[in-house]
């Protein structure tokens, strides 16, 4: 787990990184520097300031979902995520190490309930904002796991997407794209 930190007296500035959160006040999360490098934002930033304190705002992630994005950065810092095949050909339950599958059913989307999907959405809102590469990908390959099979209605009320074309416009898109469902 990240630690959250109320004080930057003793952070060893060598070893590790402090991150801040958006929230008001800002939540400060102390990382190590090689788990940070994870992210390319984070890396390209700490390169450029090489030795200097290194105090980061993350102005666009919330405390709980940089939390999330830490604890996928410092664990996997240690143990290579495996690559996700693309396109997903099988379930992603059958890809991933049992920390990710902890990790993505019981934290992301809450004991493998899809409907509960807000935190999966934040984190690759995250993930994508701080290009952390491993973690975008396995949250992406969750979401194209949801919605394999479902039609455009079921994935609209999965997300809580409004339908905005008129039955015109819809029957013109299936007609332009029939060529997908045929194989």
């Amino acid at each position: 787990m990240p630690e959250e930190i109320t004080s930057h007296d003793g952070v060893d500035f060598g070893k590790f990184c402090v991150l801040q959160s958006n929230d008001h006040p800002p939540l400060e999360f102390k990382v190590t520097r090689e788990s940070a490098k994870m992210s390319g934002l984070l890396k390209d930033m700490l390169d450029d300031q090489e030795g200097g304190d290194a105090i980061i705002p993350i102005p666009n992630v919330s405390g709980r979902t940089l939390c999330l994005v830490l604890e996928y950065m410092e664990y996997h810092s240690n143990n290579p995520a495996e690559p996700i095949e693309k396109p997903l050909k099988t379930t992603i339950d059958s890809l991933l190490c049992e920390w990710d599958k902890d990790f993505l059913f019981h934290k992301l989307l809450k004991d493998h309930d899809e409907t509960q999907h807000e935190v999966l959405i934040d984190v690759i809102m995250a993930a994508n904002f701080l290009n952390v590469k491993d973690l975008l990908d396995l949250t992406c390959a969750c979401v194209a796991n949801m919605i394999r099979g479902k039609s455009a209605e079921e994935i609209r009320a999965l997300f809580n997407i409004e339908n905005d074309f008129s039955p015109e416009e819809e029957d013109k898109i299936r007609d332009e794209n029939r060529w997908c469902e045929e194989s």
